[in-house]
């Protein structure tokens, strides 16, 4: 085995990038340096009470130690990221644009040591992790573009007076990432944060707190004031101390439903503005003339990508009944052909849940499922790889479900795990109906030939992120996030920008004052 030397350079007054040996399976990886970050470094708390342990899902054993931030240290972070606010909202676009420039370049030089701490720290395959960290990379790249853009509007008025907007950065920004993306959202949320001129507060989750301290070594190997991005290790209360602090600005958050409510209330205090990316069930729908090849693709990765650990997934598959039979029979077969072990083997195409209480959770799905009168056609068990490593590891083989009906508990309740439920419907009117019954909005996808039907069909499903003939697909120069419940605000494209920045207006009056007194 070979040391990870390219994440071995030191950073900028502080330690090496990440002290640990690559591995080419699971099980070995070690984590010893603190994974808390402000100022420009790690940050090894002296107090080691109430250490949470961190698991690697591939294998169940104990990854670290997790020492969770209290006030002093949520106050230490902020503060940080306050006196690094104050220089970086002075920099010129194009200045900041180049540290970002820098950062994404480090990304790419690392892609593959970040994908496998990723890969380590989430369960997911490495194929995945590879894209996520694309992705994250490509985020940053596009927000620096865009820092080289941040213009206001003229606007002539009377007698050679005129007016003028700025757009302005908020100040310090928190975000809160979830354990299904843990690096990416990290750079989803803070590339539009800085490219604004704001700096960040990133907590990611307890269940995944490995990756995001990369990528603040990252932009402090970029050249970043020490302190614009902080990241804080904790779980519920670290997250209620940031969203309370008088000196946040912003929250961002991407996880739950009822998580987000909460995020909102407390933001709502100090009438602090939110972002919330939450939870969906979304449907997709399949008609009788599309493609069944690529219809068939598009519900695999519509349900397990990320071991089906997705939020904008179509876990509600409406098909056509005239071909029910042919899009059940090859859905099937390729699932079970679906290659399940060590997410760190090239192989591998579905890796394990992040969690033991997860896997726990979803295979309860499966069994209620079964109880209100779903057939399983494949998977929906536990699976324990050949390797005996693995034995203890959070997997269970990917599941379709037939017989579903609209008032299922899967069909109502988002799973998030490899949980497909296949449903079918006879008009486009009645499955519009169907599709758009539920408090969530986040997603929506339709397979057809017919493209009047296609547009037809997705101007009126009720979603904010659409797909037709493909699913999934999350480029970052297009906005990202959903209706109803399913959250406030986007994230990527150009439209972030308003959501990361404030609009001044400025009159100037050329001529003598116009007063009634």
């Amino acid at each position: 085995m070979r040391l990870l030397a390219s994440l071995l350079t030191p950073c900028p007054g502080g330690p090496a990038f990440l002290t640990l040996l690559r591995t080419s399976s699971s099980g070995t990886m070690q984590i010893k340096d603190p994974l808390n970050f402000w100022g420009g470094r790690r940050v090894e708390l002296s107090d080691v009470t109430g250490l949470e342990p961190v698991y690697e899902p591939a294998t169940g054993r104990v990854l670290c130690q997790l020492q969770p931030c209290r006030a002093a240290q949520v106050d230490a972070a902020v503060k940080s990221a306050c006196s690094a606010f104050t220089a970086w909202r002075k920099m010129a676009g194009m200045e900041r644009a180049r540290v970002m420039l820098e950062a994404a370049r480090l990304i790419e030089k690392r892609r593959e040591d970040i994908a496998e701490v990723e890969v380590v720290n989430n369960g997911k395959s490495i194929t995945e992790a590879r894209l996520d960290v694309d992705s994250a990379r490509l985020c940053i790249e596009y927000f620096a573009g865009l820092a080289t853009n941040m213009s206001g509007q003229h606007v002539q008025l009377p007698g050679g007076s005129f007016a003028y907007t700025r757009r302005e950065p908020l100040g310090v920004c928190v975000g809160i990432g979830a354990w299904n993306y843990p690096f990416q959202i990290a750079a989803w949320k803070s590339a539009p944060a800085i490219a604004c001129g704001n700096s960040m507060v990133f907590k990611p989750s307890p269940v995944t707190p490995v990756s995001a301290v990369l990528l603040a070594e990252i932009y402090a190997q970029a050249g970043v004031p020490e302190g614009l991005f902080n990241v804080v290790q904790g779980a519920q209360e670290t997250g209620t101390l940031l969203c309370h602090h008088p000196s946040v600005a912003k929250v961002s958050f991407t996880g739950s439903v009822p998580t987000g409510k909460k995020i909102m209330e407390m933001a709502s205090k100090g009438v602090k503005p939110v972002t919330l990316e939450l939870g969906g069930k979304s449907p997709l729908i399949i008609f009788e003339d599309s493609d069944l090849e690529n219809a068939v693709r598009g519900a695999l990765m519509a349900n397990f990508l990320s071991q089906g650990q997705v939020c904008s997934n179509g876990t509600r598959v409406f098909v056509h009944r005239p071909i029910l039979p042919q899009f059940l029979t090859e859905v099937v077969r390729r699932t079970k052909a679906i290659q399940i072990g060590d997410p760190l083997l090239e192989e591998t195409r579905m890796g394990a849940l992040v969690s033991r209480p997860h896997l726990d959770k979803v295979l309860g799905y499966v069994e209620q499922a079964k109880k209100e009168g779903a057939r399983v056609l494949c998977g929906g068990e536990p699976f324990t790889p050949a390797d005996s490593k693995l034995r203890n590891g959070y997997y269970m083989t990917p599941c379709v479900l037939d017989n579903c009906t609209d008032d299922m508990t899967c069909v109502r309740e988002e799973i998030f795990g490899p949980v497909m439920s296949v449903l079918t419907f006879d008009t486009e009117e009645e499955v519009l109906q169907r599709a758009n019954d539920t408090t969530m909005g986040l997603a929506a996808g339709v397979f057809t030939k017919d493209i009047q039907r296609a547009h037809r069909v997705i101007e009126n499903l009720q979603a904010g992120s659409c797909f037709i003939n493909n699913y999934n697909i999350t480029p970052v120069e297009v906005p990202f996030g959903g209706y109803k419940t399913s959250g406030i605000g986007r994230e990527n494209g150009q439209v972030t920008v308003e959501f990361y920045s404030q609009l001044k207006t400025v009159v100037v009056e050329m001529g003598d004052v116009d007063s009634l007194f």
